[in-house]
């Protein structure tokens, strides 16, 4: 973990509405950070996952920029936004009266103190089960048939904890309606779509 809690690799920071899960449609600051190793194949932000490409931003500036622009909430995603440590980051927006939510794969251990976690698991690295206990949202995405077998794994070691299921993107049309079966048939599941995506917003 990154032993520097003062400053953070930013990739963008930007004011937009949650584009899926729970919260879509809210609006919230998005700050997005380098560094990740878990690789996934179907990441989307696969331009984040080496930290040294981005400036090391002071925590106190990104909390301005929060501020400045009016939102509420902030969203910390990657990356993997664990890679480092973001106990001064959650302090600062705490002290703001900024709510904190956090988008994690869950690979790594915890730091911060967040009003909401949403955790979205890869099969490549798996999220060890003390990591699922913070999550008040875990959101999979089906790509292949035997990720609804990983879903139903994790799900497993979540608590009082929503249950989300997202196609990815590339194969969403044909994922869609397996998706839709799958959650009838198994009702503890929601169907999670990146609407960001279909009404081209950040």
């Amino acid at each position: 973990m990154n032993g520097n809690i003062e400053r953070l690799p930013v990739v963008e920071m930007f004011y937009s509405l949650q584009g899926e899960g729970c919260h879509c449609g809210k609006a919230a600051f998005f700050v997005r950070l380098g560094g990740c190793d878990v690789h996934c194949e179907f990441c989307d932000s696969k331009s984040t996952w080496d930290a040294r490409r981005f400036p090391l931003v002071p925590t106190n500036e990104i909390v301005d920029r929060v501020l400045a622009s009016g939102a509420d909430t902030v969203i910390v995603t990657g990356g993997e936004p664990l890679t480092h440590n973001l106990d001064n980051l959650c302090d600062l927006l705490k002290e703001s009266g900024v709510a904190r939510f956090l988008e994690t794969s869950g690979s790594r251990p915890f730091s911060g103190e967040w009003d909401w976690v949403c955790v979205s698991p890869k099969p490549a690295s798996p999220p060890p089960a003390e990591n699922l206990q913070p999550a008040n949202e875990l959101k999979v995405i089906i790509k292949y048939p035997s990720d609804f077998d990983f879903a139903e794994a994790v799900a497993a070691s979540t608590s009082d904890c929503l249950l989300f299921l997202q196609p990815e993107w590339s194969v969403a049309p044909t994922m869609i309606p397996v998706i839709v079966d799958y959650v009838k048939q198994n009702p503890q599941w929601i169907l999670s779509l990146q609407m960001h995506k279909y009404m081209e917003i950040p």
